[in-house]
């Protein structure tokens, strides 16, 4: 079988193709043509850099190539993708390709950047492959007589499926794919995925259907190399955020000894402060960088994509929004500032350089504070055993469910016996019973219970057992708010003059007044007024707030921080091959003499008064969002003990009570707070479960269409948003409890932001552990950063830079004298 394949006219075109290029397939791009062409579905993991793209996209190719009678007008291939991004650079190397191949196919793109009159062309007369969004694609399934575009489709390719996998977004793209199917079922699913820690789960959630399919493994492996960047010297008591920008003078020299330097950050604000940094740093740099994120105006971020691809850029300083595989060829160096919060991320960010496969990925990283050069040694540990975080798969999420069908009822209809047997057959929704597909439907059509007398939810009737959408203006309206992304509303920020910059988060600028001074898209512009959802602007010089944005905490994985415990375990007898733990040495030995080093079975509990208070630390390594729910569960536990009120502060290693009293701990308290038993009733009785479900109801009320947040011309403000989402809340709460989406806002609490399972393996541990209570004369290098992080809420910068000079005095004289 393999023989006939090496011999067929479609391999033979393409194999003297890449060869006239002076390539050859890897073995992973040669099994997955032949198995394409055995009519299999399936999945593809390789590292970044060795042709994923290719494996899928040629074997297409080659399937029409050898058998051109099969295939009709129309499109063939449809390429989904997370990213705008990814999508014309995707474009452009199969444009190449069919060219060159000397095949007369087009190529197109399809997403929220696509021009109206491109999108019309499209709808006239698809291209043979179209590169689209999940969103875009939903917009297609919206449009009357929909089926024409599928209707000689051979494949569905949706690329960097672990992006999507655990997300509402994978959620739409398993129920396109059903509609698709029920279309042209013959048509072959494809995944295109980095290494991901649940392969075959992935695989089941993307194709859950009988037919045949496969996982194409790449035996080749990405070699990474990563460098840590060293301050002069160690701080002992360190604090997050200063350290990084301290570091600028060192990061210059590798932007200037690299071709092309992708920068990466984990917020927006972070960005546009590393520009003006190195900015301020190498004035040369003017012209030669560039800041791309998603609130960039979309014509500057084609620019900078353009431009980093020619090389004509010396470096780009970047969020997530250029995390995925976006092949920029002259980039042979990326820089991390400060964590990466999980191992797949770093090596993703990592895989961005050297974006071939001889070439070894070259990453760099920044520590905003000296502690993060632990995370450095873990990471290398994880990478070293081949440890890569699972990526958990959404299910029963409702809203989008009543997104889908709403969008099919807008397009062409349907029947729900039929559509009920398709979406049980997803893996999202495979658990749905009878009962809440009718009330799914009741919702859709009357409102379901509670909201029945309210007309504006009378969205969709029934015709000859048809679900539709007759109104011109609930079509409308349903069209201009597809998709599950929810963010906090976004202001457009323009010059008074004219000319569109960017956008900016409403809950930021709104604090601001007339002439005072933000950075956005690394210009100082100057707030002249705010009239609706603009702020007018105008340039100015000097010193500007970096704007924050609500959407930075990104969480520490699980996996990262099993290896940060075990590096901080052995870090007193760690090798000295370990550059980072011997860097460390002097923070180290502080903390084991004023406290403890906690071993990993060991729980570190510090108590310590100054002249703020009474301040208990504990370590459980779980990230910033854990510890919130940790905090407040302590708190809570504590003042059952004795009646206390505390303030919290909280990073990714560990968090903080503070009390003006003392606080009534000891290792028989400590066992009573820190057990296992009644944890989820004491996480309800300390977190206010009924307000962060009030809060998750919100983007769950928007993508459902309860809420309606875009109006032509019009954005409704996050207020208003949570103000109607809030009513109606209120409204479920007292008169329809049982409403499926008032479940899923508590379910979403549990699962995402309280974490249940997560929050219970980390309490199973502890109580196995052996706790460590330590009485400290001032703060510990464990300590001090996370209590300057509960100053930084309080103070501005020059008061906060002059308080931690003399926190850092005070403790060094203390833990000296001790």
């Amino acid at each position: 079988m393999a023989e006939n394949f090496l011999k067929s006219q479609g391999y033979q075109i393409v194999q003297n193709w890449l060869a006239g290029k002076g390539f050859e397939p890897f073995g992973f791009q040669l099994e997955t043509w032949q198995k394409f062409g055995r009519n299999y579905s399936g999945m593809v993991i390789a590292p970044t850099g060795f042709g994923k793209t290719y494996s899928v996209f040629l074997a297409v190719i080659i399937d029409f190539l050898n058998h051109p009678e099969q295939y009709r007008d129309g499109l063939q291939l449809l390429w989904i993708t997370p990213l705008r991004a990814l999508a014309k650079d995707i474009a452009k190397a199969m444009t190449e390709a069919i060219d060159e191949i000397g095949l007369d196919w087009k190529v197109s793109v399809r997403n929220g950047d696509t021009p109206q009159k491109e999108r019309a062309s499209q709808t006239k007369k698809m291209p043979e492959i179209l590169i689209i969004t999940p969103e875009s694609l939903q917009l297609l399934l919206a449009q009357k007589n929909n089926q024409r575009f599928f209707k000689n489709l051979k494949c569905v390719a949706i690329d960097e499926w672990h992006e999507l996998l655990g997300s509402k977004r994978g959620v739409m793209v398993e129920l396109a794919l059903s509609q698709i199917l029920s279309y042209q079922k013959k048509v072959k699913i494809w995944g295109i995925t980095a290494t991901i820690g649940n392969l075959d789960e992935a695989m089941e959630v993307l194709i859950p259907y009988s037919i045949k399919k496969t996982k194409v493994v790449a035996k080749e492996k990405k070699k990474i190399d990563i460098f840590p960047i060293f301050p002069d010297e160690v701080e002992i008591l360190p604090w997050a955020g200063h350290l990084g920008a301290k570091l600028v003078d060192k990061v210059v020299p590798v932007i200037l000894q690299s071709n092309t330097t992708l920068v990466f950050t984990n917020t927006r604000s972070q960005a546009e402060m590393w520009y003006q940094l190195l900015l301020k740093e190498y004035p040369d740099f003017a012209g030669q960088i560039a800041i791309h994120h998603s609130s960039i105006d979309r014509d500057l971020r084609i620019w900078i994509e353009e431009n980093l691809s020619s090389g004509y850029l010396k470096a780009v300083i970047s969020t997530s929004s250029l995390d995925l595989g976006v092949d920029f060829k002259p980039v042979d160096t990326v820089i991390q500032i400060g964590s990466s919060k999980g191992v797949a991320r770093f090596l993703q960010r990592a895989g961005r350089s050297g974006h071939s496969p001889f070439e070894t990925s070259k990453i760099y990283f920044v520590p905003t504070h000296s502690l993060e050069l632990i995370e450095v040694s873990a990471l290398k540990e994880a990478v070293k055993q081949k440890i890569i975080e699972p990526r958990t798969p959404v299910v029963m999420s409702f809203d989008v469910l009543v997104q889908f069908l709403m969008t099919l009822a807008v397009g062409d209809g349907f029947e729900e016996k039929e559509l009920f047997q398709r979406i049980k057959k997803t893996f999202a929704f495979s658990e749905i019973t009878p009962e809440e597909w009718q009330s799914v439907l009741q919702f859709i059509t009357v409102g379901g219970g509670a909201l029945k007398n309210y007309q504006e939810y009378h969205k969709t009737i029934i015709e000859n057992g048809i679900y539709k959408v007759t109104q011109r203006r609930i079509a409308m309206l349903h069209r201009m708010n597809i998709g599950v992304i929810v963010s906090d509303a976004m202001l457009k920020v323009k010059f008074v003059s004219g000319g569109y910059i960017g956008m900016i988060e409403e809950y930021f600028i709104t604090r601001l007044k007339p002439e005072d001074k933000f950075i956005l898209a690394g210009r100082v512009l100057e707030i002249s007024h705010i009239k609706e959802m603009t702020v007018y602007v105008r340039n100015s010089k000097g010193k500007a707030i970096i704007p924050s944005y609500l959407g930075g905490r990104l969480p520490l994985t699980s996996h990262l921080s099993h290896f940060l415990r075990l590096k901080l375990s052995d870090s007193l007898q760690a090798k000295s091959s370990e550059k980072e733990l011997k860097f460390l040495h002097p923070l180290l030995v502080s903390q084991e003499q004023n406290s403890h080093i906690p071993k990993d079975d060991e729980f570190l509990v510090e108590m310590i008064e100054t002249r703020d208070g009474h301040h208990l630390f504990m370590y459980p390594f779980e990230g910033r969002l854990i510890h919130e729910v940790m905090a407040a569960l302590i708190a809570f536990r504590i003042s059952k003990i004795t009646p206390i009120s505390f303030s919290m502060a909280m990073n990714d290693y560990g968090f903080e009570l503070l009390s003006s009293q003392p606080i009534p701990v000891d290792e028989a308290v400590l066992q009573k707070i820190l057990s296992k038993e009644n944890l989820i009733q004491d996480v309800l009785s300390s977190v206010n479960a009924t307000e962060m479900a009030r809060r998750k109801f919100r983007d769950i009320a928007v993508i459902s269409g309860m809420v309606v947040q875009n109006y032509p011309g019009i954005q409704k403000n996050n207020k208003s948003l949570q103000a109607s989402s809030g009513l109606i809340f209120n409204v479920l709460e007292d008169y329809s409890p049982e409403n499926l989406l008032l479940k899923q806002a508590y379910a979403e609490v549990f699962n995402q932001q309280i974490d249940e399972n997560r929050l219970m393996n980390a309490f199973k541990r502890i109580e196995n552990s052996k706790i460590i209570l330590k009485f400290a004369n001032a703060f510990t290098p464990l300590s001090f950063p996370i209590k300057v992080d509960s100053l930084r809420q309080s103070l501005t910068s020059e008061d906060l830079d002059s308080r931690i000079l003399r926190l850092q005095k005070e403790s060094m004289k203390k833990n000296l004298s001790s």
